[in-house]
């Protein structure tokens, strides 16, 4: 580890315990939410996911940086996580791929990052407290000032609004052939879903999350994706109320978010976890065929099973960690939806077969409806 000064940077928590270490990346004093990744790679993606919108994030591995940055692996134009928390920074990367270091990537993109505190204990904490308010800062701030600063903020909750692409924009396979148009509503979606849906021979219009059911009508697609994002589904009212619309008229496939607001536009109910899903390792068994697939994961809220019956759903994925349901299907109306992301394939490729189930629904209703 080659840093060329140290300077010192605090972690306070809301209750008021403090983390000592030292800065790099941005210099900005954040409050955000405080999570933790046991992922051993994938800082990139994390950073550049829109998902982790407003969150700090604690590194459960204990070196970070190690293969620097490259031009290929962001997952959004813009950046996710506000700040990195980790054990050892690497500031000299060893890998053909990179182009700059994970210091100056978070420099240019203004991602607070802190090292030399103990991700250990910090990880515990919040397995045994839940998920929480936290502050970066260089500045000595008195605990009960911090405390009172960290109490009486409130984080916004236009997180999808501030991710979402502001207007409309379509993305064609590279050879120009498709088979299928995807109306794709835009919470926060990561590139590499796009990637997906683009091998799986789908032509996709990204459109805004508030985007009118007359709007999305009038692309004439068959099928209709809803992409992940940040913060509470409950949130996105405009969202919910468009796929409402949609229910029965067009295939619906939804990932993360997009999984929780379909859920919610059928009646079923969501719930914040206590400190959340986030890690490339979570075991989670298809209800179906009975095969465990190991997933990627990055979520705070979970769809309540016990609700599922009366919104006419079936579940159809569940977590064998803690049982939360990871996976749905509508009884009736071809809609499905993943709590999980089988786009970023830590298995590597245990869950590509959603998005084959999802262009083969939209083949058989086109077959069932003469054409959408």
């Amino acid at each position: 580890m080659i840093m060329k000064e140290k300077e010192r940077r605090i972690l306070i928590l809301e209750d008021g315990s403090r983390y000592e270490g030292y800065a790099f990346g941005g210099s900005s004093e954040k409050i955000l939410e405080l999570v933790f990744n046991t992922s051993m790679a994938g800082y990139q993606e994390i950073m550049t996911d829109p998902s982790y919108t407003d969150q700090a994030v604690v590194m459960t591995y204990p070196s970070m940086g190690n293969y620097g940055i490259n031009d290929e692996d962001n997952e959004s134009n813009g950046m996710g996580a506000g700040a990195i928390i980790v054990r050892e920074h690497n500031d000299s990367p060893s890998n053909f791929r990179s182009v700059k270091t994970l210091d100056e990537f978070m420099r240019r993109n203004d991602i607070t990052g802190i090292f030399g505190v103990d991700t250990r204990a910090l990880t515990m904490k919040i397995r045994d407290f839940g998920s929480c308010k936290a502050m970066l800062t260089g500045k000595d701030i008195p605990a009960g000032d911090a405390r009172k600063m960290l109490y009486e903020y409130q984080f916004p909750k236009d997180q999808v609004k501030r991710v979402s692409t502001p207007k409309p924009y379509t993305v064609t396979p590279q050879n120009g052939e498709y088979d299928f148009h995807v109306a794709a509503i835009d919470c926060g979606i990561k590139k590499s879903i796009i990637e997906q849906l683009l091998s799986h021979r789908c032509k996709v219009s990204v459109i805004p999350y508030d985007s009118p059911f007359e709007s999305i009508e009038g692309l004439k697609p068959d099928g209709i994706f809803i992409s992940n994002g940040p913060g509470d589904p409950e949130d996105v009212k405009e969202t919910i109320s468009t796929v409402k619309k949609l229910h029965g008229i067009y295939p619906i496939f939804g990932i993360c978010l997009g999984h929780q607001i379909l859920a919610l536009s059928y009646g079923a109910s969501t719930y914040k976890l206590k400190f959340g899903h986030r890690g490339g390792n979570h075991p989670v068994k298809n209800t179906e065929t009975g095969k465990v697939d190991i997933t990627s994961q990055n979520h705070s809220y979970a769809v309540d099973d016990k609700t599922l019956h009366a919104a006419g759903l079936v579940a159809t994925h569940i977590n064998i960690l803690d049982g939360t349901i990871e996976g749905i299907r509508h009884e009736k109306d071809p809609s499905l939806g993943i709590q999980y992301h089988p786009e970023a394939a830590p298995g590597p490729c245990d869950s590509i077969y959603l998005f084959d189930a999802f262009t083969e629904m939209m083949e058989k209703y086109r077959q069932q409806h003469g054409g959408l």
